[in-house]
């Protein structure tokens, strides 16, 4: 079995014309929804093998974020621009190229990918991920190469407002 976390990017801001979609960072609330939400896997003992996001910089701020809290290496951190440009095949893609020796990986990323990946993945229909939303699917898989549409389970969705 293998272990894939999604995570939708905190709130991003939209108030500055002059930010290009790409740069658009965290609003306040987006800002301290990130340790909050990785607290809470800190508390579910969430340990990362592997992290994954797009580069662009509201997902990258929140994984960095998450990552301090969850103790994984911010230089460790993998940068795709597959996961800001593609859709679900190229998520696909990335979790079938995995090192075997990694259980848990966890890929920040955008809607609706994020939200169409998590229900690919286990069949399961969330309508959207909301904004630093977290899913956990545990693969039914003994390999990364065999992620496919229906071999997951949803184990848990969390996201900030459930626990408000």
């Amino acid at each position: 079995m293998k272990t894939l976390y999604l995570v939708r990017h905190a709130k991003s801001d939209w108030g500055n014309a002059h930010t290009g979609d790409f740069q658009r960072t965290l609003n306040e609330r987006g800002t301290k929804a990130t340790p909050y939400m990785a607290a809470l896997l800190k508390q579910k003992t969430v340990i990362p093998e592997l992290v994954i996001t797009s580069p662009a910089n509201r997902a990258l701020t929140t994984a960095e974020s998450f990552c301090e809290i969850l103790g994984y290496p911010k230089e460790q951190i993998q940068q795709r621009i597959e996961i800001y440009e593609g859709g679900t095949s190229q998520l696909l893609k990335i979790v079938q190229q995995i090192n075997e020796c990694c259980k848990t990986a966890m890929l920040f990323g955008h809607n609706p990918t994020m939200t169409d990946f998590s229900n690919l993945l286990t069949g399961h229909h969330n309508d959207s991920l909301v904004t630093c939303g977290v899913v956990r699917i545990d693969l039914r898989i003994k390999s990364w190469k065999d992620a496919a549409p229906d071999t997951g389970n949803l184990v848990w969705y969390e996201f900030p407002k459930k626990h408000h």
